[in-house]
C-alpha cells in the first residue's frame, strides 16, 4: 500500500519546522477563543425602574416652607409695617425734627424758633408758615409730625393788653386797638365769633387766632 506523503505539501508552502509548529500554536489558539465565544451566554441586564412613594406628610412640610398667595387668599397690605414715630411739635427738639426727611439743622431751628413765637403749634399746616420749608419738604414731613392744640400757650383777651395782644403772631396793629375798644364797649367778650359778628376780625384771622385767646 502506498503511503501518504506531506513532503509536496511542505514543500508547497516552504515552511520550515519551527514555522510549521508556530503556525500550528496559532491554529489552536485561534480555536479556542472563538470556542469560548460560543460556550459563554450572553447575559441579560433587566433595568427595573423603582418608584419612590414620599409620605404624605413630607411633602406637605416642603410645601408649606414657601407660602402660596393666591387672588382669593391675599389681600395687599398684610405685610407686618414698621411703625413710624411721630413728633409732636410742641414737645420735640432739634434732634428730633432732623431725623425727619428733608429737615437739617437750619430748618429745624426756624421750627422752633417760629414754634416759640406763635406760642406753639395749633396744626401741622403751620409748618407751610416756616420760612425756608418748602412744599415738597412739607409733604415729606406731614405724616409723621402732629401738634396737640391743648398745648398752646393762650391769653385771656378779656384782660391782656395792648402788649399781651402784640405777641398773637396773626394779629395786625390795626387789630389790636379795635378788640380793645370793643372790649372797653361790651365789657366783655365771650368768642371770637362775636369779634367776626361785629367786623372787628375777618373769618380767615379767627380761624387763625382763636387757639391762642381764652375767655
Amino acid at each position: 500500500m502506498k503511503h501518504f506523503s506531506l513532503e509536496p505539501l511542505r514543500n508547497w508552502f516552504g515552511y520550515s519546522r519551527r514555522e510549521r509548529r508556530s503556525s500550528f500554536l496559532l491554529i489552536i489558539i485561534i480555536a479556542f477563543v472563538g470556542g469560548i465565544r460560543f460556550m459563554v451566554l450572553p447575559s441579560k441586564e433587566t433595568l427595573e425602574i423603582v418608584t419612590l412613594e414620599l409620605p404624605a406628610q413630607t411633602i406637605d412640610t416642603v410645601v408649606q416652607k414657601k407660602p402660596v398667595y393666591s387672588r382669593q387668599n391675599y389681600t395687599p397690605g398684610t405685610r407686618q409695617k414698621v411703625p413710624v414715630q411721630v413728633v409732636e411739635l410742641n414737645t420735640c427738639d432739634s434732634a428730633a425734627l432732623e431725623a425727619l426727611p428733608g429737615i437739617g439743622p437750619v430748618l429745624s431751628a426756624r421750627i422752633i424758633k417760629y414754634r416759640n413765637l406763635l406760642g406753639g403749634y395749633a396744626s401741622v399746616e403751620q409748618l407751610r408758615e416756616v420760612y425756608g420749608l418748602t412744599e415738597e419738604t412739607y409733604d415729606l414731613v406731614k405724616e409723621r409730625v402732629c401738634a396737640d392744640a391743648g398745648l398752646v400757650k393762650k391769653i385771656n383777651i378779656n384782660t391782656a393788653g395792648y402788649k399781651q395782644l402784640m405777641g398773637l403772631r396773626y394779629l395786625e396793629k390795626g387789630d389790636i386797638p379795635a378788640i380793645l375798644k370793643y372790649r372797653e364797649l361790651m365789657g366783655r367778650i365771650e368768642n371770637i365769633e362775636e369779634l367776626v359778628k361785629n367786623k372787628i376780625l375777618t373769618e380767615e384771622k379767627a380761624e387763625k387766632v382763636k387757639w391762642y385767646l381764652e375767655y
